[in-house]
């Protein structure tokens, strides 16, 4: 495993800064997450930093929440996604508070180095909440999002050319049972796709699909707990999924420790990596390693992105080959 902070403190540009993604666009690693004075504070944009040849960029900010008008709101979660077309695309919120706010996009034909005219989403499309789109081998590409404004309550939303237009799956689960936002998708044989979700239950949440997302049943309890932390996963070219999470552990309802869990099947999961871990005296501070990001480039490796106590944005690198 290797490790690294994206920019160091010292170079920091922002107060603050959480919820990372990042990408594998051409040959380099493209990061982006948001930073300002504070989150929801109105300064609040969208920052992007490239990795080319072993050193990431000064960070750029690419867009923020200057509307028309003249007024302001902060921006949130971005989410980098490359299908399978040329174009870099970053989906992003703007908004005053996750219950009101709107899905925005830009896209990139240069691997992140500049971007389109930020874009409005259809009203009642709000693009992936947190964590990338799959595109799925009919090259249909699906987005977990959710909404906050009725109960926390996950949708999908399916893209049949390429991303220009989606279509919403409608709620998928009532809001009451489970409260759940902010699903990532693993990919299953024989069509089969597992969200699983971010809950106010103190466990991860999942939904099955038998037919690629065309119908879902219903939201049940994982193994796994939650501190209502954001998670992302992936499945691996091999076949095994990798998820990215804040246990509970001792430090209840903390986003401490940040560990990763390896499955064959979904359902059993192995905590095989604690990637941040405090002793008692921090604890009581409150540190923050939250809100992952995690993919594999066409070389294997797997690449996480997170926040580093709403100060930096962290880069591990981990060799599958190594994960048992």
């Amino acid at each position: 495993m290797t490790q690294e902070f994206i920019y160091e403190l010292e170079d920091a540009l922002t107060p603050s800064c959480h919820a990372s993604t990042i990408a594998s666009s051409g040959n380099v690693l493209v990061a982006a997450w948001f930073g300002g004075t504070y989150e929801k504070h109105e300064d609040v944009g969208i920052w992007v930093s490239r990795k080319v040849d072993d050193n990431w960029s000064i960070p750029v900010e690419v867009v923020n929440g200057v509307q028309d008008d003249g007024s302001r709101f902060p921006c949130w979660n971005p989410v980098l996604f490359q299908g399978d077309n040329t174009l870099l695309t970053l989906f992003y919120k703007v908004g005053p508070n996750p219950r009101e706010w709107w899905g925005m996009v830009v896209t990139s034909e240069d691997n992140g180095i500049s971007w389109s005219v930020p874009k409005r989403l259809p009203d009642g499309i709000y693009g992936p909440i947190k964590n990338k789109p799959i595109q799925l081998s009919n090259d249909d590409i699906i987005s977990g999002t959710s909404t906050e404004h009725d109960g926390w309550k996950i949708q999908i939303e399916r893209s049949t050319d390429g991303g220009k237009a989606w279509i919403s799956s409608g709620d998928l689960n009532d809001g009451v049972e489970f409260s759940a936002i902010q699903p990532t998708l693993l990919v299953h044989p024989n069509e089969t796709i597992q969200l699983l979700n971010r809950t106010k239950n103190k466990v991860i949440s999942q939904i099955w699909s038998y037919d690629n997302g065309k119908t879902w049943g219903n939201m049940s309890a994982t193994m796994l707990p939650n501190p209502s932390a954001g998670i992302d996963g992936l499945t691996l070219k091999d076949g095994r999924h990798l998820l990215v999470y804040n246990p509970t552990g001792t430090y209840e309802r903390a986003r401490v420790p940040l560990s990763v869990a390896v499955s064959t099947d979904g359902k059993e999961w192995k905590e095989i990596i604690q990637l941040e871990k405090v002793s008692d005296p921090e604890a009581k501070k409150k540190p923050e390693y939250s809100y992952p990001a995690i993919i594999q480039t066409n070389d294997e490796l797997v690449h996480i992105v997170y926040t580093w106590k709403r100060k930096l944005i962290k880069h591990v690198v981990l060799n599958p080959n190594m994960i048992k």
